[in-house]
C-alpha cells in the first residue's frame, strides 16, 4: 500500500486547443478536469495499475469537495484534512503538437495548527495499517510519497519533519520537491528523491549539458542524504542512481500529447514494482511513456504500458546530449 502526502493539491482543468493566439477568443476542441497535485498524480496511477492507495492532503471549500468526489469515484481512499482556505484552481492549454500552457493558482496559506494537523494525519494512516497489516484485508504502508511544492504557510523545514516522522514510524519515504524544501529535506535522508533535470542543476547549483552532468549531479544529491536518485530527463530517459549502481532507462514516444502528471506516473510506476533496481526503473519509464501519449492528466493503466518499449541498462551514454538541458535558474 502506498500513502501519497500532497500538501498543495488541485482542481486542475485542461482545455485543448488549436493553438494558442494572445488575446483572442479559444474554443477548446476537448476540456477535462481532475484532481490535481503531484502527490494526486501518484495516487491515481497506483490505483490505475490496481495497487491500494491513500491520499493525505489539505482540503477546503467547493474545490476541495469536488477533488475528494473525483478521486474517490477513481477508487482513492482521500484522507483529507479539513483547511480554512479554498484549494485552488489550475488551468492548462493543450495544443495539438504537446505544448502545454499552465496556469498554476497560489493556493490557501496554511496556519500552524493546519499544518501540524497535516503531518499528525500521515501518522495517523501510517499507524492505522501497521496496527492492522496482519488483518486479512489490510497492509501495511510500503512507502510514503511526499510530493510537490510547499503552500503558503509550510517552512522548507516541514518535508523534513515529514520525513524524520516517517522514517520514525518505519515507513520509507519517496521525495518529489525541489529547491529549499529538498535541500532542507535531504539532511532526513529520504529514501529516493524525484528531481527533473532543472530541479537537479538546480539541487547542485550548475547547468546540466549531458547525461553525464545529470549523473554527477545526482552523486551529489546522494552525498547529501538522499538514499537514491530518480532523475527525469524528460525525452532523453530517466537515470536511477542508488547504492546498488547507476542504470539508465529510455522508451521511444511516437507522439506527445500531453506531459501533465508524466513524471508522477513515472514515481508511482516506480514505486509499485518495489522501488529500487532495474525493474523498478523500467516499470517507471513504461509509466512515464504511456503517460506522455494521453490527453490531460489521465494516469496509464496497464494496457497503455508497452514494457517491451523499454531499454534499461547500466551502460550510461555519459556524452548524450540533453535535449532539454537543466538550468539552475
Amino acid at each position: 500500500m502506498i500513502l501519497t502526502v500532497t500538501p498543495n493539491p488541485s482542481l486542475d482543468r485542461t482545455y485543448e486547443v488549436p493553438a494558442l493566439d494572445r488575446g483572442e477568443v479559444l474554443r477548446a476542441t476537448a476540456e477535462r478536469m481532475d484532481p490535481g497535485g503531484k502527490g494526486v498524480n501518484v495516487s491515481r496511477a497506483v490505483a490505475a495499475a490496481g495497487h491500494r492507495t491513500v491520499a493525505v492532503m489539505p482540503l477546503g471549500g467547493a474545490p476541495g469537495a469536488l477533488v475528494v468526489e473525483l478521486l474517490t469515484g477513481q477508487g482513492i481512499e482521500v484522507a483529507p484534512v479539513a483547511v480554512a482556505g479554498a484549494t485552488r484552481s489550475n488551468i492548462a492549454l493543450a495544443e495539438p503538437d504537446g505544448t502545454l500552457t499552465k496556469i498554476n493558482a497560489p493556493g490557501p496559506e496554511l496556519s500552524a495548527a493546519e499544518a501540524e494537523s497535516l503531518l499528525s494525519a500521515v501518522s495517523s494512516v501510517s499507524a492505522a495499517f501497521a496496527a492492522s497489516e496482519h488483518s486479512e484485508h489490510s497492509a501495511s504502508v510500503a512507502w510514503i510519497a511526499c510530493c510537490g511544492s510547499l503552500p503558503r504557510g509550510l517552512a522548507p523545514e516541514w518535508y523534513a519533519e515529514l520525513v524524520a516522522r516517517a522514517h520514525a514510524a518505519g515507513a520509507r519515504v519517496a521525495l518529489d520537491t525541489s529547491g529549499p524544501s529538498l535541500l532542507a529535506a535531504l539532511r532526513s535522508r529520504p529514501d529516493i528523491v524525484k528531481p527533473n533535470a532543472d530541479e537537479l542543476a538546480q539541487a547542485v547549483g550548475r547547468p546540466l549539458a549531458t547525461v553525464g552532468d545529470a549523473v554527477k549531479a545526482a552523486e551529489e544529491v546522494r552525498g547529501l542524504g538522499a538514499g537514491a536518485v530518480l532523475a527525469s530527463l524528460g525525452a532523453d530517459g530517466q537515470l536511477l542512481v542508488s547504492s546498488a549502481g547507476i542504470f539508465y532507462g529510455h522508451a521511444p514516444v511516437t507522439a506527445v500529447r500531453s506531459n501533465v502528471g508524466a513524471g508522477d506516473a513515472s514515481l508511482a510506476g516506480f514505486l509499485a514494482a518495489g522501488g529500487e533496481g532495474p525493474d523498478a526503473l523500467s516499470a517507471a519509464v513504461a509509466h512515464g511513456a504511456a503517460a506522455v501519449q494521453l490527453p490531460g492528466s489521465v494516469m496509464p493503466k496497464p494496457t497503455d504500458l508497452d514494457p517491451s518499449a523499454v531499454t534499461v541498462t547500466a551502460e550510461i551514454p555519459l556524452d548524450r546530449a540533453l535535449t532539454e538541458q537543466g538550468s539552475p535558474r
